[in-house]
């Protein structure tokens, strides 16, 4: 790790919704929406945070900045642990950690003008009380802060209906930047805007970094953008970070079987790329977020935690080797077209039986460790992060 102190160190957070059912007799349902995860943000650095949609992305934003209480783990920042200060004392702190809310429409108060919207931090935090006229102060802070984002003074007056959703975006923006804050959490800031408008807004971003020694965590699902605006990326899926790295690093040499196939679908604009059409196409379905089993959650989906089981490797007794293993994929049963073993379910004695006397001759099943297993988060090569039980195996050319 580097030897800089973290402006915001993320230590096992874990942010759990009870999805129960039932009045008398309540089914258990849990969804894991962040599942122990760590980061660590230096100050003045831009962290990205990418994942399929639905992998725990925007929690993670949410729960740092506790608009979610977090249900474990720690959340330092400059040394203070959030997670345990009291809602009533968390209010100097909320002027050092701001947010930009993914969606421009809904995150603006329609009742209140631009004045109201960007002003309404600056009073809650006293700013400038202590100015000979503090109602004037707020207003040229806030003429100013239009002025930076684009936008002119007579805008001021007016409402977030009367704003295109590029313009909606720059309010929140300079809604954030208006208490000086020290850690913005962009929550994909730039995915409601047209493609035209998203580099406008990731520009001004990176200025205001610079001016204001600001330090971002940046929340998005568009690779090519977290690559061009971070210095170093977070992936996550349903829950957990699979890996972390260096932008250049991860871009150039991903190590999980995940970051691969997520990189591999970004579209590159050029027909005669050597690369064209080596895309990773993930079979099978992204598994349920409730109540998890054990093991890597990638590991349904992932090439590498499958093996093919043949039946003239097992002479003795095929059946007897299936048994507690788990089917990749659905085994039906070829006369009656019932379910013999379901995807990703554990192979029981009478499954196994009946597969051997059908005549199925291979059965396509999970490696043990990978099913049974939670892969932790270790150093594979300096300030590389990755979790997958084989990742040496799978990177033993670049490793």
């Amino acid at each position: 790790m580097d030897e800089r102190k973290p402006l915001l160190e993320v230590r096992n957070l874990k942010k759990y919704f009870d999805k129960s059912r039932g009045f008398f007799k309540r089914e258990k349902r849990i969804l894991t929406a962040v599942d122990g995860i760590n980061l660590h943000i230096y100050k003045g650095e831009t962290f990205g945070l990418v994942g399929e949609s639905g992998c725990g992305k925007s929690t993670t934003g949410r729960t740092i900045v506790k608009l979610y209480k977090p249900t474990d783990g720690e959340i330092l920042f400059n040394g203070v642990d959030l997670a345990t200060i009291p809602e009533k004392d968390m209010l100097p702190y909320r002027r050092k950690i701001q947010m930009i809310f993914q969606d421009p429409y809904a995150s603006l108060n329609s009742r209140m003008t631009v004045t109201d919207i960007i002003g309404e931090g600056i009073d809650t935090h006293k700013i400038f009380d202590d100015q000979e006229d503090p109602e004037l102060a707020k207003q040229e802070k806030i003429y100013e802060l239009l002025e930076s984002v684009g936008l002119k003074r007579e805008h001021a007056s007016r409402y977030p209906h009367e704003f295109s959703g590029g313009q909606r975006q720059r309010i929140g923006i300079a809604r954030a930047l208006a208490v000086d804050p020290e850690l913005i959490i962009c929550d994909e800031p730039i995915s409601a805007l047209d493609v035209s408008i998203q580099a406008q807004v990731v520009n001004m971003l990176e200025d205001f970094q610079k001016e204001r020694e600001l330090t971002y965590l940046f929340i998005a699902h568009d690779l090519s953008m977290v690559k061009y605006i971070s210095d170093r990326i977070g992936v996550m899926y349903i829950g957990k970070m699979m890996e972390i790295a260096t932008s250049d690093d991860l871009y150039d040499k991903p190590l999980h079987p995940y970051t691969k196939a997520l990189l591999s679908s970004i579209p590159v604009p050029d027909p005669n790329n050597p690369n064209k059409g080596s895309r990773i196409v993930l079979e099978g379905d992204v598994p349920s977020p409730i109540n998890p089993k054990e093991g890597c959650r990638f590991a349904s989906r992932c090439y590498y935690a499958r093996v093919t089981m043949a039946k003239e490797n097992y002479p003795a007794s095929f059946s007897n080797a299936l048994i507690g293993k788990t089917s990749i994929k659905t085994i039906l049963n070829p006369e009656s077209r019932e379910i013999i073993v379901a995807e990703n379910q554990v192979i029981t004695d009478f499954a196994a039986t009946l597969i051997d006397e059908l005549g199925f001759t291979e059965v396509l099943v999970g490696k043990a460790k990978c099913f049974t297993e939670t892969p932790e988060l270790v150093e594979v090569r300096k300030n590389h992060y990755a979790a997958c039980h084989y990742i040496e195996e799978i990177n033993k050319d670049i490793l």
